[in-house]
């Protein structure tokens, strides 16, 4: 039984996280999401609460998710953004909710995982700045932000128009702001 509730989950998840990216919080509808993950309403409404609840639980998996498949690495933060700039390329969605997020719930405060991220990752930057092989010059949470900021720049939905072509470009123009920005 365990197993079927778990496999439930999954599926409602995978439907909602298209759902989401494709039309945001307040555009996708459950039904459209239970239709695609096969699965009652009822059932929705038991695992995740509320259409609010299932998007912050999709969120805070994708955010995990990209903890896990794209670490920080302090002694490559050029590597890192790069990784970051193709992790974001073959996960568009990953992106589009960010995007939605950001213009639906401003003022909800991020799940718990995306702060524990941001702390890691800062402090992983801190640790490195103070060993001298990363530049002190801003505080390690700006360096964080902004290195997530460059990755994005060659993103669906992100990049300006017309870029596409450019993409080995844009990918060593990430790289090489990067150094410029962490070299000591």
């Amino acid at each position: 039984m365990a197993h079927s509730a778990d496999e439930t989950r999954r599926k409602i998840l995978a439907a909602a996280t298209e759902e989401f990216a494709a039309h945001g919080i307040a555009g996708a509808r459950v039904d459209r999401i239970t239709t695609a993950a096969g699965v009652n309403n009822a059932l929705l409404y038991r695992y995740f609460g509320n259409k609010a609840q299932l998007f912050d639980t999709v969120y805070g998996r994708l955010v995990t998710e990209i903890v896990t498949a794209v670490p920080l690495d302090a002694t490559d933060l050029p590597g890192y953004a790069a990784r970051l700039f193709d992790y974001y390329e073959r996960r568009p969605e990953v992106v589009r909710l960010a995007i939605w997020r950001q213009l639906e719930r401003p003022d909800q405060d991020l799940p718990d995982v995306v702060h524990e991220a941001q702390r890691h990752k800062a402090a992983a930057i801190a640790e490195a700045q103070r060993a001298g092989t990363v530049a002190d010059r801003l505080p390690p949470e700006e360096v964080r932000d902004l290195l997530s900021l460059l990755s994005l720049s060659g993103a669906p939905h992100i990049a300006p128009p017309g870029t596409a072509a450019d993409r080995d470009r844009r990918r060593a123009s990430v790289v090489a702001a990067t150094e410029a920005l962490t070299r000591p």
